[in-house]
């Protein structure tokens, strides 16, 4: 009976010390921004900024640098580049030159279950966590300017925690360092979570940005549904450059008509002199 009490005291006290020693050594291990930003509603790009810990990249290197070689082969798939600042380190920017490609770009490229479903199946221990994404984006042209709605959910119930043998070690918020931001040229405005994304995603929680100035950021909780909804304007080019031609047009047929004689009025004085000299 003492041996059965014992050893269930040094495996109570072996999982704390496992539970303390994983919060110590993998505390921000991963640093992780996916981020939008807009010029106008014809031009942007994505930008994902991963930054890995050295303790981290020791424990499995391999399985982390396929993590990372995959994403850049999906970079370069969506016509982006990589800038690969160190093994552990790597920024993609990607190009979009509509609402409509933006969307397209980004859910093809942060949705594990289109673009990892393949590049997985090769990698021997690639048992990730199922992260599921999706970005809508919603526009409404008012001529000089566009109405943008951006709606993002993430879920992340598959990042509570982190577990071995079915024990677990950590919760994720202290490994897991998660952002997403939306730069603008004239700011946004975050609004709270509607009573359609309740209604469509109950269990999601809306969480608050921190402003820098034109550029909101989101602090992604994992373990939980993320709804993020905001809204904001845009210079429209194609607007712009109407109602450039349009001024110019008029400028031009109002410098015609007020500096320089009419051409019909010329036409009769002319006409008139001809035939007072024919006469």
């Amino acid at each position: 009976m003492n041996l059965s009490v014992l050893a269930k005291s040094f495996a109570r006290l072996r999982f704390v010390c496992l539970v303390l020693l994983a919060s110590v050594l993998l505390s921000g291990c991963v640093q992780y921004e996916a981020g939008v930003n807009f010029e106008n509603s014809n031009r942007g790009e994505l930008v994902q900024h991963i930054k890995l810990a050295e303790r981290l990249t020791s424990f499995s290197s391999d399985s982390v640098y396929q993590w990372l070689n995959s994403i850049e082969r999906r970079a370069r798939k969506e016509e982006g580049k990589v800038r690969r600042l160190s093994q552990s380190e790597i920024i993609v920017t990607i190009p979009f030159s509509s609402g409509e490609e933006l969307q397209r770009k980004f859910n093809e490229f942060f949705n594990p279950n289109i673009n990892q479903k393949s590049e997985l199946k090769s990698t021997s221990d690639s048992e990730l966590p199922k992260i599921e994404s999706n970005l809508l984006l919603f526009q409404n042209n008012f001529l000089l300017l566009v109405q943008n709605r951006l709606i993002y959910d993430a879920d992340l119930r598959s990042l509570s925690l982190i577990a071995s043998n079915g024990n677990v070690l950590a919760n994720a918020g202290s490994i897991l360092d998660l952002e997403f931001s939306l730069k603008t040229p004239w700011g946004a405005k975050s609004i709270q979570q509607t009573e359609s994304a309740i209604a469509y995603s109950p269990l999601s929680v809306g969480i608050s940005p921190e402003q820098n100035q034109n550029k909101l950021v989101w602090k992604l909780i994992p373990g939980q549904l993320n709804h993020i909804e905001v809204v904001f304007w845009l210079p429209s080019p194609l607007g712009i450059g109407s109602l450039l031609i349009i001024l110019f047009v008029a400028g031009g047929l109002y410098l015609r008509y007020t500096f320089m004689p009419d051409p019909s009025i010329q036409f009769s004085a002319s006409s008139a002199a001809n035939v007072s000299q024919e006469l």
